[in-house]
């Protein structure tokens, strides 16, 4: 089975999808945060392995902790996913912290910062801010 076939894509959809209503309405560990998203599962082409990017709003501890919780629970989930997902392993789940989100929203403050910055520069100066070098 190619990494990107068909069946391997249904799968990897059909494991995110499953481990998402698990974490979310059964998994009662109070170091999960309700705000976690599963934002991919990767599911080896040997049915062995997945790896599991999620997302939490909040801190890096926020972040933190719900990973500890994520990782306490493997078995419980593992076995949740095995009945709920027919397939013929059940992966062996590894939880990965995705915080790019969180250094998008970072890096978009910083870029308007520099903006701003360069605009109050240019007024200072008394000059007119750019129009993107559009001529009449």
């Amino acid at each position: 089975m190619k990494k990107n076939s068909v069946k391997n894509r249904r799968i990897n959809d059909e494991v995110r999808r499953s481990l998402s209503d698990i974490i979310r309405n059964d998994l009662k560990d109070p170091r999960v945060s309700p705000f976690v998203s599963i934002l991919e599962a990767e599911v080896a082409t040997d049915l062995k392995t997945c790896k599991v990017w999620f997302s939490v709003m909040g801190d890096k501890d926020e972040g933190k902790r719900t990973l500890d919780g994520l990782n306490s629970a493997k078995g419980f989930i593992r076995t949740a996913l095995a009945h709920d997902v027919n397939l013929r392993n059940t992966p062996e789940l590894t939880f990965i912290l995705d915080d790019s989100i969180a250094y998008g929203v970072a890096m978009s403050k910083k870029i308007d910062e520099v903006i701003a910055q360069d605009e109050a520069a240019e007024a200072a100066r008394g000059e007119q801010p750019e129009d993107g070098g559009a001529a009449d």
